[in-house]
């Protein structure tokens, strides 16, 4: 894509990672079931640079911003036959040579604002998933509702994984956007009747 313009991280790849579930469990799925994660593999500028800063961890949520925006039109630019989607999530492998906290700054600061923003949709909690890892590990990228964090139906997962990503010097970001799962059909509790429960146990063990 020529139109990339990525300023703060040195980009080494993109990758698009799409699922389309058309049957579960020997029956046809009842609606569209689609899950798109986009991926980039760029250079960690703490790598091998021992505990980070808190300017450091500003500074990787910058770039989370950033990556994050482009992560998320690129997603979404596969799901624009289906509607909105109902679910997001995102994920990073730190390369070995960097932090978990590296990860930490990359996910959950700053990337959920471009998430949002380029979704246009989005209160809820987005779920995050972090790991150090060597090339080619996977990790589960986890989906929750994107309106509602108790949107039972748009709750999945689905693995990722990069070949020859991360190096030791380099993070996997991913980002991901989702339909619902494949013939969805538990039925919960809602978040009033947890806000219940959960005040009811409070209450009992003061």
């Amino acid at each position: 894509m020529t139109d990339v313009n990525i300023k703060l991280a040195k980009v080494r790849q993109f990758h698009l990672f799409e699922r389309e579930t058309l049957r579960e469990a020997g029956v046809a799925v009842t609606a569209v079931s689609r899950h798109v994660v986009a991926g980039v593999v760029f250079e960690n500028p703490l790598a091998g640079k021992g505990a980070a800063s808190a300017e450091d961890l500003d500074r990787m949520a910058e770039i989370s911003l950033e990556l994050g925006a482009e992560l998320s039109r690129r997603a979404l630019a596969r799901m624009t036959d289906v509607g909105r989607p109902r679910a997001y999530g995102k994920a990073v492998i730190v390369g070995t040579d960097g932090d978990a906290e590296h990860g930490a700054a990359l996910i959950h600061p700053r990337i959920g604002l471009a998430m949002r923003r380029t979704l246009g949709a989005g209160p809820a909690l987005i779920p995050g998933n972090a790991k150090v890892a060597g090339p080619g590990a996977s990790i589960d990228l986890i989906f929750g509702g994107a309106e509602d964090a108790w949107d039972y139906d748009a709750m999945d997962a689905t693995t990722v994984s990069i070949p020859g990503g991360p190096g030791p010097g380099e993070i996997a970001l991913f980002v991901g956007f989702g339909t619902v799962r494949a013939n969805a059909r538990i039925q919960g509790a809602s978040a009033d009747q947890v806000a219940n429960l959960v005040a009811e146990i409070r209450g009992a063990t003061a």
